[in-house]
């Protein structure tokens, strides 16, 4: 599969916010930057116009975003609750135990299109999402990070 064609794994509400900015993308921030482009051309000459090139170049901005939120549209693979939960896949909520600590940490495992880390919603690419993926409660995971090799447990799988 090309990276034309990744699939995109997504929640229904990922995908919804997805195309909620596509739809205000193309509705509304096409609009207004064809609005200031032909302001500023009306506005004389084009070559030492400040406001054209930034029209311009926020016009190139919105239409490369337009097309990967498209793309991500037409690859979009819907996760969401699944009956099974006796190993962590797409769409589970994980709750692990940091090896010699007593903290537990609950993850949503999500694609990277919705990963917010801050927000609890890790990507099954990264490496925490990876070393969790098909694993079963109790099991042991070894995640190599920058600061150094980190060990977790399962505690949960929801």
């Amino acid at each position: 599969m090309s990276a034309n064609n990744k699939e995109v794994y997504v929640t229904q509400e990922g995908l919804q916010k997805i195309q909620e900015e596509l739809d205000f993308l193309k509705s509304v921030r096409r609009t207004e930057i064809a609005r200031r482009i032909r302001e500023a051309k009306e506005a004389g000459d084009i070559m030492e116009n400040a406001g054209y090139d930034e029209a311009k170049n926020e016009q190139a901005f919105v239409e490369g975003r337009i097309l990967q939120l498209e793309q991500m549209v037409r690859n979009a693979v819907l996760i969401g609750e699944q009956v099974r939960h006796d190993h962590v896949e797409l769409g589970h909520y994980v709750t692990v135990r940091e090896q010699n600590t007593n903290e537990l940490e609950r993850y949503l495992i999500v694609g990277s299109a919705e990963a917010a880390p801050g927000d609890g919603r890790i990507s099954n690419e990264s490496p925490l999402g990876k070393a969790l993926m098909n694993r079963r409660e109790g099991e042991h995971v070894t995640v190599k990070t920058p600061g150094g090799t980190l060990q977790f447990e399962i505690v949960k799988i929801e």
